[in-house]
């Protein structure tokens, strides 16, 4: 960080050992994001519940290169939690921001499942036959139908279905009606 951590606090007294957990969660931040500008802590106990304890909010503002990321989590009774829960999103932003920076974009491959046509149904035991484009009959069973429809399936039907080998040879884990 270039700018020195500051760590504020409203309507709580923060003791030295939360301060230290602050600075050593903040200190480890550098590693998330080289170009981290500078880190602001507001911790606040924002109000007293009647049912509950005090519930602690840890903000972070963080400046990064073009921008500022602001992190907000959920209260928390125990400061501790509030603190670790509070870095966990900053970490996470972080490293968000430095693969959109760096110019890594995650790679969505689509699977492309198999075409079948249902080749024989045993409806009164609950399992069918697939027949694959190359002759391979390919065992499934109604549960493995997607969406409950093992009683639409008629013999001729065409599905997509996932593979997998099973105790008896090939089976369709998932079997899914092409509309």
């Amino acid at each position: 960080m270039k700018v020195p951590l500051q760590i504020s606090s409203r309507r709580v007294s923060l003791s030295e050992a939360a301060l230290e957990a602050i600075r050593r969660k903040a200190s480890k931040l550098d590693s998330f994001c080289k170009d981290l500008i500078s880190c602001r802590v507001m911790v606040e106990a924002p109000h007293k519940r009647r049912h509950h304890g005090l519930a602690y909010n840890v903000r972070l503002d963080l400046s990064v290169p073009g921008g500022e990321l602001v992190v907000t989590h959920e209260p928390a009774e125990d400061i501790y939690v509030a603190i670790r829960d509070a870095f966990d999103a900053a970490r996470r932003q972080l490293q968000s921001f430095s693969r959109r920076r760096r110019g890594d974009v995650k790679v969505h491959i689509e699977v492309v499942r198999p075409v079948a046509t249902v080749a024989r149904l045993f409806r009164d035991q609950g399992f069918g036959f697939l027949e694959t484009g190359e002759g391979r009959e390919i065992y499934f069973h109604s549960n493995s139908v997607l969406g409950g429809s093992f009683e639409t399936l008629a013999v001729g039907r065409a599905v997509q279905f996932a593979e997998e080998q099973g105790t008896m040879g090939p089976q369709a884990s998932t079997v899914a009606v092409i509309t």
